[in-house]
């Protein structure tokens, strides 16, 4: 019960705490695969097994069979809403409108997949759902563990808001940051269910990783084509504000500042960051 409760309080602290400083921010991917090393390790050391973790090798093939049937769809979805003029705008971002495709590139080979999704799906669907398991009954262990997932993103979707200009009141936002983080838990108990049912965190992991690299991908494909008069970011309606921002909160991205986490040009060259509005 100690090493689960514990587990709880620091990824719940961890992303709005240590996620908003500038050497975080700056060495995301290393960072947080040193963090994931120490969780497994912490994990080993409590008595939590490779199987109890889903990392055994003869649950791999039916990982990602299952993981590969759930992405399809969401890389599907991503992929229409870029190309029909009537959803781009949901799309839009203004910290991936900037980005060239180095930076592009960074996001989505190294950043997300390290950065994000290995050390998400290592520390919730591995190492906090199985210590919750082995203290709760499995509905209640999934319950708990996704609502810290949700908590995990609170300090994202605040940072996405202002940086969208979004939800631009007190009020509003009061309304919206649990909202996205409640969307957020929802999504998590769906990265659960993929790794109760396969045995694998191969299957979370793939979804989650089509997820989180389709969306800045769709959006830039978004971004090609010219915008119709009416379709900016600021003049969008609230409703599409609202789905917008919960994709991008549910997929990992929202309110990370691409600005700090590219990495530095050469000394010889003059910097090609996005500019990013910080609230």
């Amino acid at each position: 019960m100690a090493f689960a409760a514990a587990a709880c309080i620091a990824l719940a602290g961890y992303n709005n705490l240590a996620g908003a400083q500038p050497w975080h921010r700056r060495w995301y991917p290393a960072v947080n695969a040193l963090a994931a090393a120490v969780l497994l390790a912490a994990a080993s050391a409590s008595g939590l097994t490779p199987a109890d973790l889903g990392l055994r090798r003869d649950r791999l093939r039916g990982g990602f069979r299952l993981g590969s049937a759930a992405a399809a769809p969401v890389v599907a979805a991503f992929g229409l809403a870029a190309l029909v003029p009537a959803t781009r705008p949901l799309l839009s971002d203004q910290r991936v409108a900037g980005l060239d495709r180095r930076q592009l590139a960074y996001q989505v080979l190294l950043r997300i997949p390290v950065g994000t999704v290995a050390w998400e799906e290592i520390a919730f669907r591995g190492v906090l759902q199985a210590a919750l398991r082995r203290v709760l009954a499995e509905p209640v262990a999934t319950a708990v563990g996704s609502a810290v997932f949700g908590l995990w993103h609170i300090r994202p979707t605040a940072e996405a808001l202002a940086v969208n200009r979004l939800a631009a009141s007190g009020g509003a936002r009061v309304f919206a940051i649990p909202g996205v983080a409640a969307g957020t838990a929802g999504a998590g108990a769906l990265l659960c269910l993929l790794r109760e049912r396969s045995g694998s965190l191969a299957a979370p992991v793939l979804l989650h990783l089509a997820a989180n690299c389709a969306g800045p991908l769709a959006s830039t494909l978004a971004a090609s084509p010219p915008q119709e008069a009416g379709t900016s970011t600021s003049a969008r309606p609230a409703s599409c504000a609202v789905t917008s921002l919960a994709s991008k909160a549910s997929c990992g991205w929202a309110g990370n500042s691409l600005k700090a986490q590219i990495p530095p040009q050469s000394s010889g060259g003059a910097s090609r960051r996005p500019p990013v509005q910080r609230g």
